[in-house]
């Protein structure tokens, strides 16, 4: 069951805020083409910048705490879901709070 550890992790992230969408209507899954691109140069940048560092041996992944699908670059499944499910995440939560708070895009300007 280790091995699921990381994936659990990100279980845990998508669960905790993927409920904001719907109780507080956000709309953040409605706006495919805005969320697309705002995830996409995050995604791209930290998988370039993982790669680099795993090839360089500045980190590693527990092979223990990950399914062992590895990716080119020897790149885990889980790092691809973490760039994904993590931003999302912050997405959902920002625009939770805009809805709560009544704040507006460009409020303040």
């Amino acid at each position: 069951m280790e091995k699921f550890a990381y994936l659990a992790v990100m279980g845990f992230a998508v669960v905790g805020s993927i409920w904001l969408e719907f109780f507080l209507r956000t709309n953040v899954l409605r706006r495919t083409r805005r969320l697309i691109l705002s995830i996409a140069p995050v995604f791209v940048v930290f998988v370039i910048w993982d790669v680099y560092a795993i090839s360089r041996s500045h980190w590693t992944f527990d092979p223990q705490r990950t399914t062992g699908v590895l990716l080119p670059g020897r790149l885990p499944i889980e790092e691809l879901v973490f760039f994904l499910v993590i931003p999302l995440a912050s997405i959902l939560t920002l625009e939770a709070v805009r809805a709560v708070k009544g704040w507006d895009v460009g409020e303040g300007q």
